[in-house]
């Protein structure tokens, strides 16, 4: 008589799926290397559990070597300017402070990976491509793609919506770059297409949401599920 599998508790066998299936690449800068062949696919995702468990085997953002980067976009779509759904794009791009990148680098790349993989733009989800996260020794870069540069109500709701979810101060400030003048520029610095420029010189717009939309939306349980997981962890390793 063969023996019986283990029954597997239903809390472990339940997959909350996302909306997109996004796909985790990694690049290591070798000057000696053509780009993208250093550029490499990690996996694959569609649902929060298995987003967590990629997410505990790879190393933090802090973890990587200088000139490494990591790459979080919807599956189909390929990290690198010439890719069409990015050509006519930009990026919302947040410095890092050198003196406190130990704590704000692994947190601001959480955040914005949970915020787009959690659909925190509502409507403008659309219009998103990936997140990325440069580590350099000069400076390490947070940055958020979207599709087209030249829709700037789009892309400013965007930016704010990024400040918010990252927990910038108000007196900070951030900048959107297209694409192709990044692409084309000869020196170290590019013109900023949009900046979001601190809460004192130009206040966010402040949209009223009809009431139906005050009720828990999917996306948003979704996303207090991906943090919920993420607090759990952190307690966890608090107590080890």
């Amino acid at each position: 008589m063969g023996q019986q599998e283990p029954e597997i508790p239903s809390e472990f066998a339940v997959r909350h799926p996302l909306q997109n299936r996004w796909a985790l690449w990694y690049l290591k800068g070798d000057r000696s290397k053509d780009w993208e062949k250093c550029l490499k696919q990690v996996s694959a995702f569609d649902t929060v559990e298995d987003f967590w468990a990629l997410y505990n085997h790879i190393q933090p953002a802090t973890g990587l070597g200088w000139s490494s980067d990591y790459y979080l976009f919807k599956e189909g779509i390929k990290p690198m300017w010439e890719d069409p759904n990015n050509i006519n794009g930009g990026r919302w791009l947040v410095q890092v402070d050198k003196q406190s990148r130990q704590y704000k680098l692994d947190k601001y790349w959480m955040e914005v990976m949970m915020a787009v993989i959690g659909e925190q733009f509502e409507e403008l989800g659309t219009y998103i491509c990936g997140v990325v996260v440069n580590v350099r020794q000069k400076g390490d870069k947070v940055a958020l793609w979207t599709r087209d540069s030249n829709l700037d109500d789009v892309n400013i709701r965007i930016g704010y919506i990024l400040k918010a979810k990252l927990g910038l101060p108000d007196s900070e400030t951030i900048r959107f770059e297209a694409h192709k003048e990044s692409s084309a520029r000869t020196g170290s610095t590019v013109k900023p297409h949009i900046v979001i420029p601190p809460r004192g010189d130009a206040e966010e717009p402040q949209k009223r949401k009809p009431e139906r939309e005050r009720t828990l939306s999917q996306n948003q349980y979704l996303y207090l599920l991906i943090r919920c997981i993420c607090f759990t962890q952190l307690f966890c390793f608090l107590l080890i």
